[in-house]
């Protein structure tokens, strides 16, 4: 157990980790969820389970929302089944390692992020708009990071939409059908069961194609999450220790440097290194890209 504790610990320590961070947080809520789920019922408590579920879940009904603004964020790190958070993540992980290796971990986090904002805001304001969902509202609540995770497949296939996934039984699928398949899925379950989850969905699509088409044409959507990730990072970071060592009147101080990410050190490449990526790309595909070859690839298609 100590070693499993030691490799989260690691993972978190790294700066250009945000898609597994994100995995990791979305694992670690359900985990204990899960534990106390256990405990408490066989207490015979689970009054007191649902109860925590309650405040962590996203309601409906706009006069239950003010009470509990936080599950605006809280709901889309947070499940309730195990089947469920297993296919948001493995979602979530394929296209965000497209995302992490051609924008940065930083576009992860601002897709994650505002998807899940955007799919929530969907769902409360439908619900309370039109006339199909008003008898529903009571008691209507959502949880699970669906709509964060649409986000991010949808910010992947609108940036690489001829990149291809082998899938079994079908072979090399391009992602756009993969990411068009469960945005008409979705599209088709508005009026179900599940139609608050599925509005989400849709929410989160259109925030990250949105997202991309803006990056694009040189706008960055994401500025306002990156603002919010630093000051928090600033705040728990660790301080670099000081030293001050009196020699020969000279003091010498020790400090630790920190390196800014890749993401952000990344030149406007030239015309023979747009070539030569190019070249590679005819040669051996996409995937045989280095991760700064992919970023100067993007930073070349910004260029006016």
């Amino acid at each position: 157990m100590s070693n499993i504790v030691d490799d989260v610990k690691r993972e978190f320590a790294k700066s250009e980790n945000a898609l597994v961070k994100i995995i990791l947080i979305n694992t670690a809520i359900f985990l204990v969820l899960l534990l106390m789920k256990i405990v408490l019922t066989l207490s015979q408590s689970s009054g007191t389970y649902l109860a925590v579920i309650n405040m962590l879940q996203l309601p409906a009904a706009t006069d239950e929302f003010i009470y509990k603004p936080w599950t605006l964020l809280t709901y889309f790190f947070t499940h309730d089944d195990i089947f469920h958070i297993l296919f948001n993540m493995l979602f979530l992980y394929w296209f965000g390692k497209l995302i992490d290796e051609y924008l940065g971990a930083k576009r992860v986090i601002a897709l994650y992020m505002l998807g899940g904002i955007a799919g929530g805001l969907i769902y409360i304001v439908l619900y309370n708009v039109l006339p199909y969902f008003q008898a529903h509202i009571e008691g209507s609540r959502m949880l699970g990071a669906s709509a964060a995770a649409f986000s991010v497949a949808v910010g992947a296939s609108t940036l690489l939409p001829n990149y291809t996934f082998n899938l079994i039984f079908l072979g090399p699928i391009r992602i756009k059908f993969i990411a068009l398949f469960y945005i008409i899925l979705s599209l088709a379950q508005t009026v179900g069961p599940n139609a608050g989850g599925n509005l989400a969905h849709l929410g989160g699509a259109f925030i990250g194609y949105i997202f991309i088409k803006s990056l694009q044409n040189g706008t960055d959507l994401g500025k306002p999450i990156y603002a919010i990730v630093t000051a928090w990072s600033r705040l728990f970071r660790k301080r670099p220790s000081m030293q001050v060592t009196y020699r020969e009147r000279q003091v010498y101080r020790s400090t630790s440097v920190y390196s800014s990410s890749s993401s952000n050190t990344i030149e406007m490449p030239d015309q023979m290194e747009i070539d030569s990526i190019l070249d590679k790309i005819s040669r051996s595909g996409y995937e045989s890209l280095t991760r700064e070859e992919k970023q100067k690839l993007f930073k070349a298609s910004q260029r006016k």
